[in-house]
């Protein structure tokens, strides 16, 4: 089927972010520069008018770069039967022989099994650390720090590297936690899948489509 790029509009409506790869996320690659402006912070064109994407269990793929794909991927993975369309958007597309209204929420018919690795990445660093620097606690112009430097033996991971801003990296330097005065607000471990998983949901996006609202649990503090 030839899906023409028309869109006819019903009403409008509020969107996140989207570019996802087969699975809904975002690849390593795409991850660089500020991560909570990229990802929480920035809407995204109402054109590109992205479905969410649940697995068979009705849980989004990911929470954090939220499960994404663009119209066109949606409708391509319901129209090979893929996917079942949950919601919809206010907008149409039309090929020669058919209309077709855009979805905006899909479930998977196939369950996607969790990866239970966690692959060792600045993203899921700044993840597991909440964004935040693990000296001074500080949300800005984060790099990443080794508690034991490496000119002293220190290794490159998950237990000795922490989120810092970049005036703590600069004090503490080749020097010891002990020599630059410095102190961790937490140990740092190397973190599960699933603890990853509820790190994301302390990070909503600030535009999402009233049809995804049923299908997401944040961690946000509800309204008195």
């Amino acid at each position: 089927m030839t899906i023409y790029s028309e869109v006819r509009t019903g009403s409008g409506a509020r969107s996140g972010t989207c570019a996802p790869n087969d699975r809904g996320e975002r690849t390593v690659s795409q991850m660089d520069g500020d991560f909570r402006t990229e990802f929480v912070r920035e809407p995204a064109s109402l054109r590109h008018f992205p479905a969410l994407v649940l697995n068979a269990d009705y849980r989004p793929l990911s929470y954090y770069p939220l499960s994404l794909w663009t119209w066109q991927e949606a409708v391509k993975a319901a129209w090979s039967d893929r996917v079942d369309i949950v919601a919809e958007y206010d907008h149409w597309v039309r090929s020669p022989s058919t209309v077709i209204r855009i979805p905006s929420v899909i479930v998977l018919k196939d369950y996607v099994k969790p990866q239970k690795r966690v692959a060792f990445t600045r993203f899921n660093l700044f993840l597991r650390d909440d964004f935040m620097c693990q000296y001074c606690g500080s949300k800005g112009d984060l790099t990443f720090d080794h508690v034991v430097p490496r000119a002293s033996g220190g290794v490159t991971s998950w237990e000795n590297v922490v989120a810092a801003c970049s005036p703590c990296n600069l004090r503490k330097g080749s020097k010891s936690l002990r020599q630059s005065g410095l102190s961790l607000r937490k140990p740092p471990r190397m973190p599960g899948a699933e603890q990853l998983r509820n790190q994301g949901r302390k990070f909503p996006p600030n535009h999402l489509h009233d049809s995804w609202l049923d299908y997401l649990y944040w961690d946000a503090e509800l309204d008195a």
